[in-house]
């Protein structure tokens, strides 16, 4: 039996990219414990004209909300799980939530998007929010812990960040989507880095083409003339 993966939410810009990863969490049959700060909720209404409200919006409604801002569910493997996983929310401030101890198991944690300030926090092991303590703690336990970080362009400090980060054991993740699988929509970009998180936390999934797998790619290698012109 699979263990819960931990989401958390930042203020970051790309609130498009953690409700589709919520949204194919739970397809893929997984529960996620997600921890959204105040500063991710208002970029959740900024970008995608969302109000979401740990008091009143449960699970069930943000899979709603993501049905209405996507017109295609996430493609995950041919075989879907016999039910959807279950969304729990924890306040930012609430350090007793289970989720704040190594003792509650877990198959990974992705903060998505990641914020430059908690980036910074979690590569030097010191937070003020219950973001930044789970990140610690999967850090402590050699769990997975998925960054994904959407700024542009980085400074010196940021770099340096991501490097600790990596050398304590995350693995961070630019929100830097590939062009080779047959990009038509903006949704396309976006389930690329939705596809390349869920292959970090080993979780099936058919989001994007893989490479060499697009047939018009394969046809025009095959139909070419053989010439070495560049």
């Amino acid at each position: 039996m699979s263990n819960p993966i931990v989401v958390g939410i930042t203020g970051a810009s790309g609130a498009v990219y953690g409700l589709r990863l919520l949204q194919s969490l739970s397809y893929a049959g997984r529960d996620v414990h997600l921890i959204m700060s105040r500063a991710g909720r208002l970029v959740f209404r900024e970008e995608l004209q969302l109000d979401i409200d740990p008091e009143t919006t449960g699970g069930d409604k943000i899979l709603k909300l993501a049905s209405s801002c996507f017109l295609e569910p996430p493609r995950l493997s041919d075989q879907q799980p016999a039910a959807i996983g279950t969304i729990h929310w924890h306040d930012e401030n609430d350090f007793m939530a289970p989720i704040a101890s190594g003792s509650f198991l877990t198959d990974g944690m992705v903060i998505c998007p990641c914020s430059s300030s908690t980036l910074g926090k979690v590569a030097h092991g010191t937070g003020s929010n219950l973001i930044h303590r789970v990140a610690d703690v999967h850090l402590k336990e050699r769990r997975r812990l998925v960054l994904m970080p959407r700024e542009t362009p980085l400074s010196l400090v940021q770099l340096k960040n991501m490097q600790e980060a990596v050398a304590a054991g995350a693995v961070v993740l630019p929100a830097m989507p590939g062009w080779y699988h047959g990009v038509e929509s903006v949704l396309d970009l976006v389930d690329f880095i939705v596809a390349r998180i869920l292959d970090q936390l080993e979780i099936e999934n058919q989001l994007m083409q893989r490479w060499g797998k697009r047939q018009k790619y394969d046809e025009t290698i095959t139909t070419s003339s053989g010439d070495d012109q560049v």
